[in-house]
């Protein structure tokens, strides 16, 4: 095993009995070194379902899942692989009533969280909802409570905002309800707060493996101190030159406070790069250089020079657009066995994906946005996921309004309205009023009954997907519930177009499938669903054959389905937030323009935008957290430069639009900071494109003539 490993990463994998910094550079081998190590630790005599490796994303889950199981065999589904956020499931899963949490807690999505926000905050306006959410879910990350954040309040806006975060935490709590951020915080007051359960998390988990440590706030990484305690047997994983998160929360103070918390840390770098060319490699130490170094450490490849990294600049977006395309054609037709899924753009923010969209229809090149629409966030898809919500928690009131009206049941609004009245006035859940005896003097006896008809099938329903084990089950199951409700039917109502219906349908069969599929452990749960049974009574793996119930247990949980496709054969369009942790053989950054990559300082903030990471940063006046903005944004360049192979490609434009208007614009500092040779920055891939073209035709010619007995 040692022999496929670096000195460097054997030191790693060795250090067993204390805890481990892992310094790893872009490219050099951390998630080799995360399974060997889980490999290794279980070759020492700990049992594998007492190693933990957290990652940050499902997909990474995954992959660590799958390495593992190449080294270690069966082993591997023993061992807890999981993101943070399932790893709080299955803590208040079991864990949580010492807060008075049942386990069939809900746990709300983004659009019930801005729905809740909107009532407790009196608006209709769901941009000013979410950026209550916002300001919300950063001070839950840094672990203040709402009595807190109102304590700590500088202004009126923020007051405001305490006070009605109160509000939703008072909503949250009755609708036995959680939001993501709770998934975290909730998990670290119960380890907080209850020495008897961090004492059996502590004595359960023999080590702790976490991934992109860098990127841990500071609620996670109290989290993690609890869980480990004082043996201190943990192994953090990351790159500080990458920490690109800190506008959600992130925080490099994380990597300060783990020498002084654990004295006895020790730190090893990998600056060993299997990835990248060392022309690439010499361009992102140039330009991350500037930044302050908390571990000082250069990357370096055996895997030769390569082709010096190329700069073009533009007249505008379009102009820009068409340059790519004709290098995309370019790289093509000199080596044509590369494929589409080759070749990435990577830029700034979502919206500079529109001229580069158009470019690449023109030029009938197949690509795909990284970051669309998540399967869980269709219409439909919510629409079933919020039943399965109801049979897991009746207490779940966004739920409760989105099942008992999708499809429509006869239940009008005034009805809904007059059990929300009752309801709020008894401090029930719209469920649980359902059977009140004091329902009748609220509403008319049809009322009523209808509800009584609903709550009845409900509570059918949950029984039955209680007891509903293995895939073929669960299949005849959801295809009799879907008949039940019409649920077709409803789908070709609502639409006028019955392709558009079809597929919808189609959809639902889809998700049905992979429901059914987790349920007979045929399809493994990228979630972490497969850690988080509620029949468990201990830190360990649950039986792969799960009840529905189970399976809907973890649903908001679930990203998108697509993560277990194969990559399909296209360009990938990503925003450079979205491209980290991926690569590819060849890289195109566009828009690296000063106000852009860095973002300006005097520009709005977008908190919504999640992938497009819109944080200001740098500017004229280098305040304390403009520096630091303008240090995220230089990680945020050398991640994308990192993420090439063989070879990249820099451009930036002489004007852009902003509006209506257009602009003068200058290319971004970080091209002069990776400190290129001169002449390789007024390249035109146009030009170089038609003269391959011209070359290729002159061949053509002459094998005709040849071919004819003609003398060219």
């Amino acid at each position: 095993m040692s022999a496929t490993l670096n000195l460097a990463q054997q030191q790693a994998v060795n250090h067993l009995h204390g805890p481990c910094l892992v310094l790893a550079g872009a490219g050099s081998g951390k998630t080799r070194v995360i399974t060997h190590k889980i490999a290794r630790l279980i070759q020492a005599g700990l049992a594998p379902e007492r190693i933990a490796a957290i990652t940050f994303t499902n997909k990474a889950a995954a992959e660590m899942r799958e390495r593992a199981r190449g080294l270690i065999g069966r082993d591997a589904q023993k061992v807890l692989i999981c993101t943070f956020h399932a790893l709080g499931v299955r803590l208040m899963r079991q864990d949580g009533a010492v807060l008075g949490l049942k386990p069939q807690f809900s746990i709300l999505d983004s659009d019930d969280v801005t729905g809740i926000l909107k009532d407790c905050g009196g608006t209709t306006d769901a941009a000013t909802a979410r950026q209550w959410q916002w300001t919300i879910s950063l001070w839950k990350n840094s672990g203040l409570n709402a009595q807190q954040a109102l304590a700590a309040a500088k202004s009126e806006d923020e007051r405001l905002i305490a006070t009605i975060m109160a509000r939703y935490e008072e909503r949250l709590s009755a609708y036995q309800g959680v939001d993501f951020d709770d998934l975290i915080g909730l998990p670290l007051k119960i380890l907080a707060e209850h020495p008897e359960v961090r004492e059996k998390w502590q004595a359960a988990l023999g080590h702790v493996l976490v991934d992109e440590y860098q990127d841990t706030n500071a609620t996670q990484y109290e989290v993690l101190k609890h869980l480990v305690g004082s043996r201190a047997r943990l192994t953090a994983v990351g790159d500080d030159d990458q920490s690109i998160y800190g506008w959600r929360g992130a925080t490099l103070d994380n990597l300060k406070k783990l020498p002084q918390d654990f004295p006895q840390l020790q730190v090893i770098k990998l600056e060993q790069n299997y990835r990248s060319t060392s022309a690439i490699l010499r361009a992102a130490n140039n330009v991350i250089g500037p930044n302050p170094k908390l571990y000082p450490k250069t990357l370096f490849s055996e895997l030769g020079e390569g082709e010096p990294v190329r700069v073009t600049d533009a007249d505008n977006e379009e102009h820009e657009a068409e340059r790519l395309v004709a290098r995309i054609q370019s790289l093509r037709e000199t080596s044509p066995h590369k494929a589409w899924r080759d070749f990435a753009v990577l830029y700034r923010a979502n919206h500079m994906a529109k001229p580069l969209e158009k470019a690449l229809r023109r030029a009938q090149i197949p690509y795909k946005v990284s970051g669309g629409q998540s399967f869980f966030d269709r219409a439909e898809i919510k629409d079933l996921c919020a039943w399965f919500r109801l049979w897991v928690n009746p207490d779940d009131d966004p739920a409760f309004l989105r099942a008992v009206t999708s499809p429509k049941r006869g239940i009008g609004h005034q009805t809904l309205q007059s059990l929300g009245t009752f309801a709020g006035k008894y401090r029930l859940s719209l469920f649980g009023a359902l059977f009140s005896h004091s329902l009748p003097s609220a509403l008319n006896a049809r009322a009523v009954g209808g509800l009584h008809e609903f709550g009845r099938f409900v509570n059918d329903q949950q029984y039955r997907a209680r007891h509903t084990h293995g895939a073929e089950a669960a299949r005849a199951f959801m295809t009799d519930w879907l008949k039940d409700i019409g649920y077709e039917q409803h789908l070709r109502d609502g639409e006028d177009n019955d392709k558009v219906a079809a597929a919808r349908w189609n959809n639902v069969i889809e998700f049905c499938d992979w429901m059914a599929g987790r349920a007979g452990g045929e399809i493994e749960d990228m979630s972490g669903a497969s850690e988080m049974s509620t029949t468990q009574t201990s830190p360990g793996i649950a039986s792969p054959r799960k009840s529905l119930l189970e399976v809907a247990q973890t649903i908001s949980l679930l990203s998108t389905l697509n993560e277990r496709d194969t990559d399909p054969d296209m360009v990938t369009l990503s925003t450079l937030h979205a491209a980290k942790g991926l690569e590819w053989p060849h890289v195109m950054m566009v828009g690296v323009n000063e106000g852009l990559l860095p973002f300006r300082l005097d520009e709005a903030e977008n908190p919504d935008a999640e992938d497009a990471g819109e944080v200001p940063a740098g500017g004229p006046a280098m305040s304390d957290a403009t520096l630091q903005r303008l240090q995220e944004e230089r990680r945020l360049m050398y991640v994308g430069i990192t993420r090439a192979q063989r070879t990249l490609a820099v451009s930036w434009t002489r004007r852009r639009k902003k509006g209506r208007q257009t602009l003068a614009a200058l290319p971004s500092r970080f091209i002069a900071e990776m400190a290129l040779d001169t002449a390789t920055v007024r390249e035109d891939p146009r030009e170089k494109l038609r003269a391959l073209r011209a070359e290729f035709a002159k061949k053509a010619q002459a094998a005709g003539a040849a071919a004819a007995g003609v003398e060219p």
